[in-house]
């Protein structure tokens, strides 16, 4: 789906950003003249007008609120933190030093917590216990009532954060009486940004702490906890799920089996013996001119190489190959919905892979078609489609009651 520019990763991130107009997270005229004074493909063009825009949007929230207008202050603070994480996305020359990224990524954290605590539903800003550190997050909760409800772990991507949350998945569960719990892990969001904590593949040592802080909140069910994982975040659940069994349900958006598979596609196959070989200058070299000619590779390699820690644009591929379920799938039990892009130009497969290798669980592959408006990637622009599919199979797959356990609940498998 060609969205307002030719450049394909430009096309895909206006429709990520205009599709969250349907949780808040946008306004469809503030995106097109954004997008009307960017030059495709322009990264300098891109930053410039969507911090513009943000700055402009998070003015008129702060005028409403001093007005005492709360909720048009909720709406323009919503909106101004998706376009500030528009505007940091393609700053990846030097990410980790660059101030600018350390600026647009707190203004968007800034603006969300401000309006956060706008919302009509409680939320609360939490610290979870993580290897002598914590990891930042929110909690989403379906009423006051204190009284315990089925809850949906958000675990982000290659890219997302923990802002992101509530126009990926919180809003749409808050509607249907789900709590959210939505943090950023290694790699992801503040974590990476102000603590420097970078990917790891083994993800059962971040998901298992997540759960346990879960376990100590009495407004979540214990038995009753889903997890959601959005872009890569479908790998990071999904190989969590097989080491830690309290999980009730799996939500894979999209389903990825192989990582590194679906990140070495577009490379050219020469590439991997060299990079196996220990060629890592040559290999480089050329990787370098590949994002010379295309943004989605240039973006993908330079984001990598910071959230990775990798060392080289060589290095990165090869810490990709860790990131697999080859030999884990079939110990993951949970009931899981894997969802799958009819167009996904980043995981063509590797949902089927997935739903191929789930031997142990009880499996459903749902595949979201272009005629639709829901083949992109992680459904962009079709959220209310992909949210329908994934909370109507949650409503059948978890019990009503919430302190019904999952016939196949079990203790943490270590």
């Amino acid at each position: 789906m060609k969205f307002l520019f030719d450049d394909e990763s430009f096309s895909f991130e206006m429709l990520r950003t205009a599709g969250f107009a349907a949780y808040g997270g946008s306004d469809l005229g503030e995106v097109l003249v954004t997008a009307g004074a960017i030059t495709g493909g322009d990264e300098a063009s891109w930053h410039q007008a969507w911090k513009a825009t943000a700055e402009r949007v998070q003015e008129i929230g702060e005028r409403a609120l001093a007005a005492g207008h709360r909720v048009s202050a909720r709406e323009a603070l919503l909106r101004a933190s998706n376009y500030y994480r528009t505007a940091e996305f393609f700053l990846r020359d030097n990410p980790a030093t660059d101030p600018e990224v350390t600026l647009l990524s707190a203004r968007s954290r800034e603006t969300f917590t401000a309006a956060a605590g706008l919302l009509d539903t409680p939320a609360e800003i939490v610290s979870i216990p993580y290897e002598g550190t914590t990891l930042p997050g929110y909690l989403f909760l379906a009423d006051g009532s204190g009284t315990p409800r089925p809850t949906v772990i958000y675990n982000n991507g290659y890219d997302s954060t923990a802002e992101e949350s509530w126009f990926a998945v919180a809003a749409a569960a808050l509607r249907r009486g789900y709590n959210v719990l939505a943090f950023d892990g290694p790699g992801q969001g503040a974590a990476l940004r102000e603590q420097k904590l970078v990917f790891r593949p083994d993800w059962e040592a971040v998901i298992t702490p997540v759960i346990n802080y879960a376990r100590t909140r009495g407004e979540i069910a214990a038995g009753l906890i889903a997890l959601f994982g959005y872009s890569l975040g479908g790998y990071l659940v999904a190989r969590a799920a097989a080491f830690d069994h309290r999980v009730a349900a799996l939500i894979l958006d999209d389903g990825i089996y192989d990582f590194h598979t679906a990140f070495a596609r577009p490379l050219p196959p020469f590439l991997a013996s060299w990079i196996a070989d220990g060629r890592d200058d040559a290999a480089t070299a050329v990787l370098s001119m590949l994002t010379a000619a295309s943004t989605s590779v240039r973006w993908a390699l330079r984001n990598g190489v910071w959230a990775f820690g990798a060392s080289s644009y060589a290095d990165l591929v090869r810490k990709t190959q860790e990131y697999t379920l080859a030999g884990r799938a079939d110990q993951i039990t949970a009931p899981t919905l894997i969802m799958d892009a009819e167009n996904d130009q980043f995981l063509k497969g590797e949902p089927q892979q997935v739903h191929k290798a789930l031997t142990s669980a009880d499996a459903t592959l749902v595949t979201l078609t272009s005629a639709e408006g829901a083949g992109e990637h992680t459904h962009a622009g079709a959220l209310g489609r992909a949210h329908q599919i994934m909370f109507d199979w949650l409503d059948t797959t978890l019990p009503r009651q919430p302190n019904d356990l999952p016939r196949h609940a079990g203790h943490q498998a270590m």
